[in-house]
C-alpha cells in the first residue's frame, strides 16, 4: 500500500516528536541564538518532509529529504555544542541524539526506497 500522505510517514512523525523534545528542552534557554537556531533547523525536519513529498517527482521528493537529513545533522551538532556550553546534561543530549540518530537511518531508508 503506497503512503497518500506525508502524515503517514513515521519519520515525518518522529522529527515532529523530536521538534516537540527540542522545544521542551531548550525553552527557558537564555541564549535566545542559539535557542532560535536549534529550533528552526528542527522544525525544518518535518517541514522538508512535508514539502517534498507533494512534489511531482521521486527525484524532488529525494531532494527534500536530503535537507531534512543536513536540517538532521545541524541539530545533532547543535545538541554535542549544548553539551560542551553547559546548556543540557550528558543523559537529556544522549536522548536526544539517538532519536536524531534513529531519524537519520530513516531518512536515508527512504532514499534508498524512492530512489529505486
Amino acid at each position: 500500500m503506497a503512503v497518500k500522505r506525508f502524515e503517514d510517514l513515521l519519520v515525518w512523525q518522529k522529527s515532529q516528536d523530536l521538534a516537540v523534545a527540542i522545544y521542551s528542552t531548550f525553552k527557558d534557554n537564555k541564549d535566545f541564538s542559539f535557542r532560535d537556531q536549534i529550533k528552526r533547523a528542527t522544525v525544518s525536519i518535518s517541514n522538508n518532509i512535508a514539502e517534498g513529498f507533494d512534489r511531482n517527482s521521486n527525484a524532488d521528493f529525494s531532494r527534500f529529504l536530503y535537507f531534512s537529513l543536513a536540517s538532521n545533522s545541524e541539530v545533532r551538532s547543535m545538541l554535542y555544542l549544548s553539551l560542551r556550553l553547559g546548556f543540557i546534561n550528558k543523559l537529556e543530549v544522549d536522548k536526544l541524539i539517538e532519536k536524531t540518530n534513529e531519524i537519520s537511518k530513516m531518512l536515508h531508508g527512504l532514499i534508498k526506497s524512492i530512489r529505486n
